[in-house]
This record gives structure tokens, sequence and C-alpha cells, in this order.
């Protein structure tokens, strides 16, 4: 086994244009410090990619999206992400924390109602169609423009426009994925998917996790069938392998994954990965 591959980390810098904003725009091609190699690198905050021109691959994960003209892609805090340009990439990069629209929806589930983020069993990209793609570059412009003259209400102006954006892409994706789309699903649907971000490591039981919501556990694979058209056991067992996968990408050793994550010994670690995806971590490994 190799060392351990250094993922390096990049945080929002909130106080970039003086007062605190947790949004910020810009585009690929000229942004400064924009990480547009083949470096490993994550993020701790959210980002949505628009590809106007480029050619070559973003690999986010295990998931490798061609790079075309009309391609978004949606990536969440801490997934593991590099470039392989073949023709330069321009378009817009968007990226902001959570509290700027939780402080202001007063809701912390907020970006769960999305379909494309925290996203691990389907994809985190998808292509617009011209239309589509215009509607969203008007959004941009506007946010853009707020930026170039901010004002004491600039906050609010473009938390509204992205909140359109949002919900403009998820109608999108739901269309080309064919998920549900409305943003107002049941709220213990919701609140399962934030506690799972947070508790998969410590807690697998479907049965916990309903009791944490003070549901049953058959309400709740009911409203993840409804609405994921997984079980609820899926859903954990979905996110758990995530995780595996990325310290895999990592070479990290069975051991280390085995002991971080919770599994008795190696060999119970080695059958549940075999179990869930058809393959043994080490060929996992030598796949990537």
């Amino acid at each position: 086994m190799g060392s351990v591959t250094k993922i390096k980390t990049y945080h929002f810098l909130p106080y970039k244009y003086g007062s605190e904003m947790l949004l910020d725009i810009g585009r690929i091609e000229t942004l400064k410090n924009y990480v547009l190699d083949c470096t490993l690198h994550q993020l701790s905050f959210y980002e949505i990619i628009f590809i106007e021109e480029g050619e070559g691959t973003f690999t986010l994960g295990e998931n490798k999206t061609l790079i075309k003209p009309g391609t978004v892609i949606f990536t969440s805090p801490g997934q593991i992400r590099h470039w392989d340009i073949k023709k330069e990439v321009k378009g817009y990069t968007l990226f902001f924390e959570k509290d700027f629209l939780h402080l202001f929806f007063s809701d912390e589930l907020f970006l769960y109602r999305f379909q494309y983020f925290h996203q691990y069993s389907r994809p985190t990209d998808m292509q617009l169609s011209d239309q589509s793609l215009g509607r969203c570059l008007e959004l941009l412009h506007g946010i853009e423009g707020e930026f170039r003259h901010l004002q004491n209400d600039s906050n609010h102006l473009i938390r509204s426009l992205l909140y359109q954006l949002l919900v403009i892409l998820n109608r999108d994706y739901a269309n080309v994925y064919h998920v549900r789309r409305d943003t107002y699903i049941h709220p213990d649907f919701y609140r399962f998917r934030a506690l799972l971000e947070k508790k998969f490591v410590d807690d697998r039981s479907v049965e916990n996790y309903a009791q944490m919501l003070n549901i049953s556990s058959g309400f709740l694979n009911k409203i993840c069938r409804q609405f994921s058209g997984f079980s609820a056991q899926q859903m954990i067992h979905y996110k758990l392998i995530s995780e595996i996968k990325k310290l895999l990408y990592q070479n990290r050793s069975a051991k280390e994954i085995a002991y971080e994550l919770g599994f008795s010994d190696p060999s119970n670690f080695n059958r549940f990965f075999k179990k869930c995806t058809g393959t043994t971590p080490q060929e996992y490994r030598k796949k990537m």
C-alpha cells in the first residue's frame, strides 16, 4: 500500500467584498485561484458549474462528466474532484455557503429540497437545452451585475435570483432523470437525508433513524421509496459506499477505512463493499 493521497480542501472567503457575503460568482477562465487542473481537491461549500465552452472531463468522486457546452455540474461540500481539460473551459461558477440560504429561509433543510445536491445514487450533472441555458445565464448575469455594484440590500436580491435559478435547475433535473421535481416533499424525508449526512458513520439502522425522527420504520421506508425510489436501508448503504469510495480514492487501506467507519473488522468491511458494489475494495482501487 502506498502513501495516503493528500486532498487539498478549499474554504469559502466570506469577507472578500468587505462585509460578509456567503455567495460568490465568477468566470471559470478568469477567476483568481480557481482550480482547473488534475489536482485532487474538495470544497467546503456548494458549487454549480455552467459550461459554455471547452472539452475534457470533470471527475466528481467516481462520476466522470464529459465537458461540453450546456453542461451543468452540481457539487456538494466534501466531494473529491479534479479536472482533465483538453480545450480551455469557459463559463460560470456559482458557489455559496449553506447559511446564505438557510438563514434567509429559516430552514436548515432547505438545500436538501433540491434533487441534485447531496446526491450519491444519481448523476451530479446534466445537459441543458439552449433555451434552459439561456434562462440560467440571464439570472447569472443578474447576480454578476449586482456584485459589481453591491448595496445594502444586495443580499436580498441575490438570494431571490439564486432561488429562481435553483428551482429552474431542479425542474430540468427532474425532467432529465425522471424524478419528482416538487420541492415540498414530506419534511420527514428531508430530515432523514440531513440526519444521514451527519450520522451515517455511527448509525446504519433504519429503526434508529425512525426513532430519531419520531416516526415508524414502515413510514420512513414508505416516504423514502415515494420520494427517492430507494428504501431507507438502501439510502443508508448508498451514503456509506460513497464515503468508502472517497477514502479509497485517497489510497487509504481497508483496515484504516474499516476502523474509521465502525466496521467490526476488515473482512466484514470487504464483504459489505462487495455485496453493495459487486467488487472488492482492492479491485475497485485498481479500476480507479
